[in-house]
């Protein structure tokens, strides 16, 4: 019944960083909708983690190349995230409240992908493994 809690707090989670980034777009004071863009970084962000996952099958050895080059480019990922909004505020194609509404969309949408993978991801009989 513990899975079942934490899935409803990280879709609530979910939900709430969605609902920042459409204010960050939809609200009458900005009405730009580039900011949505950063919903492909939050698609392809877990893909170099089930690529590694995948790859490695020494799941007991403290680090490997493969994993770590995932981390590499999952870090890449969330920094293009944070960094596409900035980008588009400096160069005044959106204003800054929306810079600041995705960028707090972000947050809260990446750590609710980070706590799927700590919740789900410990290979016990609730995992997401068996999805």
């Amino acid at each position: 019944m513990a899975g079942v809690k934490a899935l409803v707090a990280l879709s609530f989670s979910g939900a709430i960083g969605l609902t920042f980034l459409m204010l960050g777009c939809a609200l009458e004071d900005y009405g730009v909708y580039w900011p949505l863009f950063v919903l492909i970084f939050h698609a392809i962000s877990p893909i170099p983690y089930f690529i590694a996952k995948r790859a490695t099958y020494d799941s007991d050895a403290t680090s490997s190349a493969c994993r770590e080059l995932a981390y590499f480019f999952t870090t890449g990922i969330v920094v293009s995230a944070f960094g596409f909004p900035v980008i588009l505020a400096r160069v005044a194609v959106i204003k800054w409240g929306a810079c600041g509404l995705v960028l707090a969309g972000n947050a809260v949408i990446f750590l609710t992908i980070q706590g799927f993978f700590l919740v789900f991801g410990r290979g016990d009989d609730f995992s997401w493994e068996q999805w």
